[in-house]
């Protein structure tokens, strides 16, 4: 046993002893925040299934291969991996996406390889940006992104050609 197991249970007993200190009532808040998080879900899930599937869609259709190829020559110009191209792709639309690529490019080449290791920066390093905004705007009911968008996919671009060359740096 460690003393982190029981690090829920101890915040638990904390909440509801101050709770009941400040005379709250724990179940009706309770409530509130349920029947808050069901609203928020309703509002977000539009935009959410609708991305979902989009990426679905793509990967089972063979777009990623397709841009993979097409990006294949400007990325051996810069020193990225081949294998890494799916991941770089479809990191900015899906997390659970990415995250399937990554282990796939594990399983490949390995974890300590060149490219198993550009995946790992990249893995760690960015954010599922296409995610990001349509929940977060959705659930803020933001409508227009203006900068929001170029500025993360610019992010994206720049976490990609860095972790080649961050890694490439490290290795040699």
């Amino acid at each position: 046993m460690n003393i982190s197991d029981f690090a829920i249970p101890i915040i638990f007993v904390f909440v509801l002893v101050f709770a009941l200190f400040k005379k709250v009532d724990v179940f009706g808040e309770f409530l509130e925040g349920v029947k808050d998080g069901v609203k928020t879900i309703t509002e977000v899930f539009p935009a959410l299934f609708t991305l979902v599937l989009s990426v679905g869609m793509f990967r089972a259709s063979g777009g990623t291969a397709l841009i993979s190829t097409l990006l294949s020559p400007v990325t051996d110009l810069i020193g990225f991996p081949k294998e890494a191209i799916p991941l770089a792709i479809l990191r900015p639309f899906s997390g659970s996406g990415a995250t399937a690529v990554y282990e796939g490019i594990l399983g490949d080449v390995g974890p300590d390889s060149f490219a198993g290791r550009v995946a790992s920066v990249m893995l760690g390093s960015s954010e599922t940006t296409f995610y990001v905004i349509a929940v977060y705007f959705a659930a803020t009911k933001i409508k227009k992104t203006r900068h929001t968008l170029p500025s993360a996919l610019t992010g994206d671009v720049l976490i990609c050609v860095l972790s080649g060359l961050v890694v490439g740096l490290l290795l040699y």
